[in-house]
């Protein structure tokens, strides 16, 4: 990957609609980025692999950080979210650097990395759409799962078995978004579709 496909870390600002150049209306979803500084270099030589770190979103308080993520900004500003990138080459940047919206261009596809909205624990029909079960004649297994295997062979329940679990709140990356606008005033991207996560949640943007 080379140092021009790096990536942004931004702020899900929320979904909206727009009008392209034919009068067509596109979903879209805003994403701030800006505020991007380069708090560390990782290279071949000294570590085996080639990347920057990126750092986004500055704290209000030192005091409400760790003392051990402040020793590792040194004298860099307080922010609050800390992600690495690998790269190619990491020879065009330079900590404490501020990079922004302007590595990104209308037309250009992207991937988008964050954390999908957690749902909570929920059972079969809703996590995996099984069937419900009858709803008359004194049934109990309107939403139930129902048999979970034989009790002869292989007399367990067999692993991977689809069964009621905790849904959301996973890594989900979105791929192929094409850029439709870019802001520089206010470090907004306004890119095509929908990506992971709620509003306020923190994504990874990177060129496809």
């Amino acid at each position: 990957m080379s140092a021009l496909r790096t990536g942004l870390l931004g702020k899900k600002l929320g979904m909206t609609q727009v009008f392209n150049d034919r009068g067509d209306l596109r979903p879209v979803t805003a994403v701030h980025v800006g505020g991007n500084v380069v708090v560390g270099k990782r290279t071949v030589e000294k570590d085996g692999y080639a990347a920057i770190q990126l750092g986004y979103g500055r704290a209000k308080k030192k005091e409400r950080m760790t003392k051990g993520t402040l020793g590792h900004l040194k004298d860099l500003p307080p922010l609050q979210h800390l992600r690495e990138v690998r790269l190619d080459d990491v020879a065009g940047f330079a900590t404490g650097q501020e990079i922004g919206v302007d590595r990104f261009q209308p037309g250009d596809k992207v991937h988008v990395v964050g954390m999908s909205k957690g749902k909570g624990f929920q059972g079969p029909v809703h996590l995996h759409h099984f069937t419900r079960g009858p709803k008359s004649h004194g049934s109990d297994h309107l939403r139930r799962q129902g048999s979970v295997g034989s009790g002869t062979t292989p007399g367990r329940v067999l692993k991977g078995l689809r069964m009621a679990a905790h849904q959301g709140a996973d890594r989900v990356t979105v791929r192929n978004l094409e850029i439709l606008r870019t802001d520089p005033t206010r470090a907004l991207l306004v890119i095509s579709g929908a990506v992971p996560g709620a509003r306020n949640g923190i994504v990874m943007v990177r060129k496809a």
